[in-house]
């Protein structure tokens, strides 16, 4: 492993981008250093220590790559930018002239892009103005009663609020920016990068609480829990992995074309289905449209929903296939993937091109989906019964399941891949494999 370190720094331009990746990362954190105008630190540390996050915002901050009740610059993260891209993601599945555009190749997608960015925009002004009127004024239902970040003259002032607001979105304008430079200059997606580094840089704050309350009162058994919560994400991190690389590989047989005295195709290749080509979105979407109706129980004093309850539970999961079934029904066209193998002279063997060859793809859409639903309801429950068993809060039981996990490791995964793909193209050994250098480097 130290080796596979070493050959990754050997490569000038792999060193250079993973260095650019770090600056601009180091940006990011310096950012939530950069506090909003007006607003008093101290009473902000003293609600942040007594743990006034709710699960709506605890949800918001991994998603987003920010904090919501940090009242710093970079509070609102990314979320803006996300929900705008899963807006025209959507679009581009239902608009016929859209998803021509996209279909148009690296041109259509830049002005894709760029409609994504502009969208971007009153996004983040309605997006800031919900934290200067929830997040910042005096006893709203996000700080509760007799909390107040910033006096409630200067509240109500247009001078605080345009600076917040204006603060707000050029704080995410610019994270935007820094996604898309650590993705054209530096290793991995931006905005991914991002979204992981604001899950790890919490680690070490959870841990930090575990070891806390375990040196309170000779309480020896916190220790014990925090190993077993080791144990337990390297289970659940094995498992998320392994099903991540899961496919269902579909056969494919291209006819044989005769030219003259040459003969073309007659190869056999194979149609990968992903087991997890849903990824975390019907986690996430599942958890928004739960925490809605149970913040507004909560404030009717009704506990009936409450995160980890059976009727939660049981409703995530329902969700979670819900979303899953509905995300892949919008991604995947068995008809088009059927016509693209008849358009290139490809058929699965023992199934008839055309309207056969489409129903073989959604049956098996189906299938995959559903076990990978599964998979997904049992990661997002993981928190809540350790939670529960454990006795801990569940900010900290979420970094062993969840969208924590999930986001987490599939923007491992993928950096590891990238990474790997430039030790072999220099004619290292990969980053995964044993052994050292198998060739020159030609650096």
């Amino acid at each position: 492993m130290f080796a596979r370190v070493a050959d990754m720094f050997r490569i000038e331009e792999l060193r250079r981008k993973i260095l650019v990746t770090l600056a601009l990362l180091a940006v990011y954190r310096v950012g939530f250093h950069v506090p909003l105008p007006g607003v008093d630190p101290k009473a902000l540390a003293d609600f942040l220590r007594g743990g006034g996050s709710g699960a709506l915002v605890d949800l918001f901050n991994v998603l987003s790559a920010g904090d919501l009740l940090s009242c710093t610059l970079f509070s609102l993260g990314i979320m803006p930018y996300i929900s705008s891209s899963i807006i025209f993601s959507l679009l581009t599945k239902v608009l016929p002239s859209l998803e021509k555009i996209a279909k148009e190749g690296s041109q259509g997608q830049r002005r894709i892009n760029q409609w994504t960015r502009l969208a971007t925009v009153p996004i983040c002004l309605l997006q800031a103005l919900f934290i200067w009127g929830g997040a910042l004024k005096p006893g709203s239902f996000l700080l509760g009663e007799g909390v107040a970040l910033v006096p409630e003259e200067v509240h109500g002032t247009f001078w605080f609020a345009s600076t917040v607001v204006l603060g707000l979105t050029a704080g995410t304008i610019f994270l935007m920016w820094i996604g898309e430079q650590i993705t054209e200059y530096g290793i991995g997606n931006g905005i991914s990068m991002l979204i992981m580094a604001n899950i790890v840089v919490r680690i070490p704050e959870a841990v930090g609480q575990i070891l806390a309350s375990s040196m309170q009162d000779g309480q020896r058994t916190e220790i014990l829990k925090l190993g077993l919560l080791v144990i337990l994400f390297l289970v659940v991190t094995l498992g998320v992995v392994f099903i991540s690389k899961g496919e269902r590989r579909i056969p494919v047989q291209y006819a044989k074309l005769v030219r003259g005295r040459s003969v073309y195709g007659g190869q056999r290749h194979w149609f990968p289905l992903k087991l997890m080509a849903v990824s975390v979105m019907p986690v996430i979407f599942s958890s928004t449209l739960l925490i809605l109706p149970q913040q507004a129980l909560h404030y009717f004093g009704v506990t009936a929903l409450d995160t980890g309850g059976f009727l939660y539970s049981a409703l995530d999961i329902v969700g979670i296939v819900f979303f899953s079934f509905f995300w892949v029904g919008m991604m995947f066209n068995p008809k088009e993937m059927a016509d693209q193998l008849k358009e290139h002279g490809a058929f699965i063997p023992g199934i008839r091109p055309g309207r056969r060859t489409q129903e073989y793809f959604d049956e098996s859409l189906q299938r995959i989906t559903l076990a990978g639903a599964f998979f997904l309801a049992v990661i997002a429950l993981v928190p809540d019964v350790a939670a529960q068993s454990m006795g801990l809060p569940r900010v900290t039981a979420s970094f062993v399941g969840g969208t924590s996990i999930l986001i987490t490791v599939s923007v491992a995964m993928d950096l590891a891949n990238r990474v790997n793909s430039y030790l072999l193209m220099r004619n290292y050994k990969g980053f995964m494999d044993g052994g050292s250098l198998s060739g020159g480097g030609g650096f």
